[in-house]
Parts: C-alpha cells; sequence; structure tokens
C-alpha cells in the first residue's frame, strides 16, 4: 500500500547528518525522494558513505555536479515538478550556486525550500561552522547533561542535529506543503538545529520558570538528582535504568526488591536522597542485569535493562513490533509512526547516479542533452 505522503516529490540536496535523516524519513512515509548525489571523483565529505548506504534508502539518485552552470539548470529543472526541496549548505553557498530559493521558486512558485543549518539563516554565527554539541552548548540544555562537579557529558548527535535539526525539518516542511496546496504558494523554511534544540527544552524552560527546576546538573528529577530516576550498576557490571517517578511506580519498584513504601528512605525528601541512593545501590548490585529486567518485566515499576545497540535487536518487544529492519546488510530502525491505512515502508537501497539519465528524460531532456552534460562531465 502507498504511504500518507505519496505523491509527494522532493529533491534532497548534498548534506550530510540530519538532511539525509529527513530524506530518509520522507521516502520511508512514501514521498518520492529524488537525492542529488556528488560525481565520482568529487571532494569527500564526511556524510558521502553514510549517504549511499543505510540513511540513502528508498531514494532515486541522479549525480549532477550543481556547481557548474549546466548542473545548476539542470537542477532547476527538476524542482519545476517537486513539491519541495532540502539542502544542508551554509548560508549564501545555495544562492552563489545558482539553486537558492529565489531562482527555485522563481521556477516553481508552490515549492517549499527546506533549508537545515545550525545557526540558521542570520545572526552573528549563522556563517561559522559547528556540530551538535556546540549548537547544544548555546541553548543551556547541555550544561544540565551530566553529573554534577563533572563536565556536561556529549549526548551522541541525537539532539541538535537530529531531534532538533531534522525533526522540525520534516514539520516544517509538511505543516509548508499543506499551505502551499492550499493556496499555492511555497516558501522558505529556516531550520536551526539551535532552535530546534531549544525548542525540545520547552517544559525544562516552564519548571525552571515556576521554580521547579535547578539550572545545575544532577539536581533535579529527570537529570539523575532524583534517586528513583536514574540508572544502577548490577552485579555484571551492566546497568538497569529505573524510571519509577510516580508513587504507585515507586511502590511497585519497592515491592519487587522487598522494600515497604512506608519505612524505606524516600525518593520525594531530598534529604533522604543519600539513603534511598545507598539502599538502591546496594540492592541492584546483589544481582545481574538481566535478573533484575526478569523480575520487573512483569510489573508496572518503570523499570528496564539498559541495552547495548546490538542487544536492542533481540529484545523480545523490539522483535515483535518489527522495531528493527534489515537494509542491506545493516540493521536499521524501520519507518515510524505507524500508520493504520497508509503505512510506511523502508525502501531498498539504490545506487549513486542510477536514475540519472532517466530522471534528465523526464525533466525533458533529450538524448543529445545527456550526451552533452556527460561529455562536459557534468552527469
Amino acid at each position: 500500500m502507498p504511504g500518507p505522503l505519496e505523491g509527494v516529490r522532493i529533491v534532497e540536496l548534498p548534506a550530510i547528518g540530519p538532511v539525509p535523516f529527513a530524506g530518509m524519513l520522507l521516502a520511508d512515509l512514501g514521498a518520492e525522494v529524488v537525492r542529488i548525489d556528488k560525481l565520482a571523483g568529487a571532494r569527500p565529505g564526511l556524510g558521502d558513505a553514510l549517504v549511499s548506504g543505510p540513511l540513502g534508502r528508498g531514494r532515486r539518485s541522479i549525480t549532477l555536479d550543481i556547481r557548474r552552470p549546466e548542473g545548476a539548470e539542470a537542477l532547476l529543472r527538476l524542482c519545476e515538478s517537486a513539491d519541495a526541496l532540502i539542502e544542508g549548505f551554509r548560508p549564501g553557498v545555495a544562492e552563489r550556486l545558482g539553486v537558492g530559493p529565489e531562482q527555485v521558486l522563481a521556477r516553481n512558485p508552490k515549492l517549499v525550500y527546506g533549508r537545515m543549518t545550525g545557526w540558521g539563516q542570520d545572526g552573528p554565527l549563522a556563517r561559522t561552522a559547528g556540530h551538535d554539541l556546540t549548537y547544544l552548548a548555546l541553548t543551556g540544555l547541555l550544561a544540565g547533561i551530566g553529573r554534577a562537579g563533572e563536565p556536561p557529558v556529549p549526548p551522541v548527535n541525537y539532539i541538535a542535529d537530529f531531534g532538533g535539526g531534522a525533526m522540525f525539518l520534516v514539520t516544517g516542511l509538511l505543516a509548508a506543503l499543506l499551505h502551499a496546496r492550499a493556496t499555492g504558494e511555497g516558501q522558505v523554511i529556516d531550520t536551526a538545529m539551535v532552535d530546534g534544540a531549544a525548542y525540545l527544552g520547552s517544559m525544562t524552560r516552564a519548571f525552571l520558570a515556576t521554580g521547579g527546576w535547578q539550572d545545575r546538573p544532577e539536581s533535579n528529577f529527570l537529570d539523575g538528582g532524583s534517586p528513583n530516576y536514574r540508572c544502577y550498576t548490577c552485579a555484571d557490571g551492566k546497568y538497569l535504568a529505573v524510571g519509577a517517578i510516580e508513587p504507585q511506580f515507586w511502590a511497585g519498584l519497592c515491592t519487587a526488591i522487598n522494600q515497604d513504601p512506608a519505612t524505606a528512605p524516600s525518593p520525594y525528601d531530598p534529604a533522604q536522597f543519600a539513603a534511598c541512593t545507598a539502599l538502591l545501590e546496594q540492592t541492584f548490585a546483589g544481582r545481574s542485569r538481566d535478573e533484575w529486567a526478569k523480575l520487573f518485566e512483569a510489573l508496572d515499576a518503570c523499570v528496564a535493562p539498559v541495552l547495548t545497540l546490538e542487544e536492542a535487536l533481540a529484545h523480545p518487544h523490539n522483535v515483535e513490533r518489527g522495531t528493527y529492519v534489515k537494509i542491506g546488510d545493516v540493521d536499521m530502525p524501520g519507518p515510524a509512526p505507524r500508520f493504520s491505512a497508509t503505512p510506511g515502508r523502508a525502501g531498498e537501497l539504490v545506487g549513486v547516479g542510477d536514475d540519472t539519465v532517466q530522471l534528465l528524460r523526464e525533466a525533458g531532456y533529450s538524448a543529445a542533452d545527456i550526451d552533452g552534460l556527460r561529455t562536459a562531465a557534468v552527469i
């Protein structure tokens, strides 16, 4: 069955990380995504291997040198029949190449032009380099991730790159597509990872404003400051994640470890935090992680084993739901969320440039035109 974005055509320009992830998500949901790939021999980039691997699944691929006027023209012609374009260049680069919003929207006024950068299209840092960690640092969120008295811990690149970047790009793109279909008016989406990451901290900001959050790490109920919301080491050196925030879940945890919640040290009284933490540390150190996991799996106590990436593939819940799928020979997350009438589908791997000739034909290029582009090393 077709996915919910069946009939939507998106052009994806070369980029790393969040933009290919957004392209993958849109393709998994049924959109036709045309991926612009670099020519063989072009300067390699950090994400090239990922784009041609599982993150590049489900697209059509055209190799095109958009630095050349003929290549830029071919891209503009592809955009004439597209609903959206996504790109991750630094501000001003697309304009310099002749494929910026002004040029593209002149060809297709209904198109949604999705831009992804770390700092946004304007502001004093707009043209400077950065990564997930640097964007997250300026939101105030990074300062609260880690142990008290120690440097903040980089949360891989899940938050700013993918949460604050790719997911907000896709959200904005879908909203703008609805607007374009209703009005015939395209527009530009300025997606900044720093903006999106800051937005993800909305609940923390709300707590902070009402005195319910301390602006320092390991001092709050969701950052490891509370003994009933943190990880503990088990007898085998593996870890158990305890999330028994609410009293009913705390009571379930106490029952499982043979403690009376009425007399055990309380996780709701800061004066008893040290005693409560010591009790849980000593208790969980007495059995292996998997022994505790088996005990807790039937209880509403919000306790789970901390699995490695490899272990997660075999967990019965993930297996039954088909959370992971094979893309080539690589285990990857399958499409999310789930749709009852128009389910998404993880597309197949596509070779770089496999669809170059066909896509150019669809854009109106003749066989002679295509031969000329090939001779000029534009494709």
